[in-house]
């Protein structure tokens, strides 16, 4: 069984980058950042190791997303940051 689960993903417009926003078992969030090279076509490749950083809700991992990463930042006007 996997130690985590993917609850929300969010793409950048051209679908080369990725936010996962991610539950634990022990029911703590975190978040990675991923990039595709979609020439390749080898899947997804981790940009930075954010996974180990811990938030007590989903919604505190998305800001600290937000705030982290420079792409997300700039589409924010296309993602709830509430829920």
């Amino acid at each position: 069984m996997k130690k985590e689960f993917v609850v929300r993903s969010i793409n950048n417009i051209d679908q080369s980058l990725c936010i996962d926003i991610f539950k634990r078992k022990d029911n703590t969030y975190g978040f990675e950042e991923y990039r595709r090279d979609k020439e390749t076509h080898k899947g997804w490749y981790k940009v930075h190791s954010y996974g180990h950083d811990v938030y007590l809700s989903e919604q505190e991992a998305l800001t600290s997303a937000y705030k982290n990463v420079s792409w997300l930042k700039e589409n924010t006007s296309n993602i709830n940051l509430k829920n």
